[in-house]
């Protein structure tokens, strides 16, 4: 049985994932911030396969390193890295926008990305395979009013994904990446710091993806013969066009 390890596993589009996996027979390292909630994960899932949790926030290298170091035995190879967890702070011009907004944006997104990558990459390197799929973003392919910063992270995780796709080539690893339009998750609630009414606007007269729709793709994605790569996948609801069209029932 394959094993994945999957970030940001505690809501939304990891969570999902983690539960899709499941009815593939995959084995699960699910990683988040909170604890209870990865317990509440690891009791759902342990009785279809083996699960194991790491509670530790990708921002901190340090505690990264030694989280991923500390995985017993029967989960000392990784064969799937799904690279999820992610965030939106804000939605300011650049000249208003927050100093530690932008920090934790690109800590996360990019930094974060970065550390348990790093974390991961030699034991896929040692064993001459491995699929790492890099959640993005439609803000990584097209810069929005306001998006500045956070759109600038998403560009450099389809950078990185791209690098990474070259660099890992010779070792037989596969790399893609998977950029989401409106996903109907926490992820507003986060940008808008709980302010509740605003993000459920975000979602109003349409309806957005959901995070199993995203579930069932990487489960698609990494479930295709070893000689296939699915490098590069931009999804959007049907209702949107652009990171800026979406057409809205009034």
């Amino acid at each position: 049985m394959k094993t994945a390890l999957i970030t940001g596993a505690t809501s939304g589009i990891g969570k999902s994932t983690a539960i899709e996996l499941a009815k593939h027979n995959i084995n699960l390292v699910i990683c988040g911030r909170r604890q209870e909630r990865l317990d509440d994960l690891q009791k759902e899932l342990s009785s279809t396969v083996k699960v194991h949790t790491l509670c530790f926030d990708v921002r901190d290298k340090e505690s990264v390193f030694k989280s991923i170091e500390s995985l017993p035995t029967e989960f000392g190879t990784i064969d799937i890295l799904i690279n999820n967890a992610g965030n939106a702070h804000g939605l300011d011009p650049i000249q208003t926008g927050s100093v530690d907004d932008w920090d934790a944006m690109i800590d996360i997104n990019v930094k974060g990305l970065l550390y348990v990558s790093k974390a991961i990459m030699p034991k896929m390197i040692d064993q001459k395979s491995g699929h790492i799929i890099n959640i993005g973003s439609i803000a990584g392919k097209e810069v929005y009013p306001n998006g500045n910063v956070y759109c600038a992270s998403k560009y450099a995780v389809d950078a990185i994904n791209k690098g990474m796709r070259l660099d890992l080539n010779q070792y037989g690893i596969r790399v893609g990446a998977i950029h989401p339009g409106l996903v109907e998750t926490e992820f507003s609630n986060v940008r808008f710091k709980s302010d509740d009414q605003r993000a459920d606007s975000v979602y109003k007269g349409f309806d957005p993806l959901t995070p199993e729709d995203i579930a069932d793709i990487i489960s698609f994605v990494v479930t295709r013969p070893y000689r296939v790569n699915i490098a590069d996948l931009v999804v959007f609801p049907t209702a949107q066009a652009s990171s800026t069209i979406v057409k809205k029932k009034l």
